[in-house]
């Protein structure tokens, strides 16, 4: 087995080289602390602005606390798949608290909202039924799609003329999904979702929507996208994580009782995968409640949001049409993007470019996010670092 890995070293070399000459080469950076508004990284404590931990519950007592005793009860691990050696009663207790705070009679949780979207999809729709998705869905969502064997088509980013054209143009009684992001991750714009359900309900299609950046920070409560654009009740699949906003670890789908049923039984992500540790279904149900009760996280959220967008604008960065705390920079050339990045580095902010296959060729860019735990002071450190490392490479 080792000279067959040795045998193809030459071949995982050359594709890491083209990557490189590319400007597309990843490399993992260790961090040495927590999640926090900073982290420490080679020693130094740097200002992170690359996070999805949007209301700092990663970190937050509550929900730290609700981990380490659901451990000392329940263990480190779940032990196997649920159908397997039973619901430990964290999972349990989450599933209805997110059923409560999302407003629908039942949820189901999977080890990661990935897991979720490549197993659910492909048990709404299969073969010869047909799904219309957002260009810009995550991942996630487009490989679930490709995973059910239906019919796939793409509709142009937020385009409701052309997603109204591809509805006239199927088959007459063609079962339909349409797929999409609520708040879309990498351009921080929101999907319209008024006029994804009026288009849904007349042509007779369904709708899927992955709230994962949503859920947490949009509408009056919390709920996420579909409260925010108040349609809640017109959506028949709510999926969204528990890894942003929430703090913790996991995925997760609301709906009816009977829906949720139904994915027990025929969800391969749920039905053979080992179920998520107690302790990341505790921390979860946690946030929920610290959510529900400290309003004023989500209204610094915005706050903070406002600052940074603000002031990156009067530095003069060109910012994408974003809608959320998500606040993208645009650069285009991924070698150009690094080098912003690697300058944002050197004045101390973490905040790494996000380049190709992850965005569209030509939109490399500095995905700004900021949290309800950075201070002022932060905000307004981090603006001087921008100033300096746009300039650096003339960007500004």
């Amino acid at each position: 087995m080792f000279g067959l890995v040795k045998a193809r070293a030459p071949m995982f070399e050359k594709h890491l080289q083209k990557l490189d000459d590319q400007h597309l080469l990843r490399r993992l950076r260790t961090i040495a602390s927590a999640t926090g508004p900073t982290v420490t990284l080679d020693g130094r404590d740097i200002i992170l602005l690359s996070s999805n931990n949007y209301l700092g519950l990663a970190t937050h007592p509550t929900v730290v606390n609700a981990a380490i005793e659901a451990t000392r009860r329940y263990g480190a691990g779940a032990g196997a798949a649920r159908l397997v050696c039973g619901t430990l009663t964290p999972h349990e207790t989450l599933e209805r608290t997110l059923a409560g705070f999302k407003g629908t009679e039942a949820a189901l949780t999977f080890a990661a909202g990935y897991l979720a979207n490549i197993s659910v999809i492909p048990a709404l729709i299969g073969k010869d039924e047909l799904i219309l998705a957002d260009r810009l869905c995550h991942a996630s969502l487009i490989d679930g799609c490709r995973l059910s064997g239906a019919t796939f088509r793409v509709y142009h980013h937020r385009d409701m003329n052309h997603l109204e054209q591809l509805l006239v143009r199927r088959p007459a009684g063609r079962r339909t999904l349409i797929v999409t992001d609520g708040l879309f991750s990498m351009d921080g714009d929101i999907a319209p979702m008024k006029d994804l359900v009026q288009l849904a309900e007349r042509y007779g299609a369904e709708l899927y929507v992955d709230d994962a950046h949503g859920t947490g920070i949009l509408g009056r409560t919390g709920r996420g996208t579909l409260e925010h654009c108040e349609v809640e009740s017109r959506v028949p699949y709510h999926m969204g994580t528990l890894s942003k906003a929430l703090g913790s670890a996991g995925g997760y789908v609301t709906g009816s009782a009977t829906f949720i049923a139904y994915l027990v039984n025929t969800c391969r992500a749920f039905i053979y995968t080992t179920a998520p540790p107690p302790a990341t279904a505790a921390a979860a149900t946690a946030a929920i409640q610290v959510i529900e009760q400290e309003p004023q996280r989500r209204a610094s959220l915005w706050r903070n949001r406002e600052r940074l967008a603000q002031g990156l604008l009067r530095l003069g960065f060109r910012l994408a049409a974003s809608e959320s705390p998500i606040l993208p920079v645009i650069i285009g050339d991924p070698d150009r993007a690094m080098k912003l990045a690697q300058a944002l580095l050197a004045q101390g902010v973490y905040a790494p470019a996000i380049r190709p296959p992850t965005v569209p060729p030509a939109t490399s860019r500095i995905r700004f996010t900021i949290t309800a735990d950075h201070t002022d002071e932060q905000i307004d450190r981090a603006l001087i670092a921008a100033e300096q490392a746009g300039r650096s490479i003339n960007l500004i």
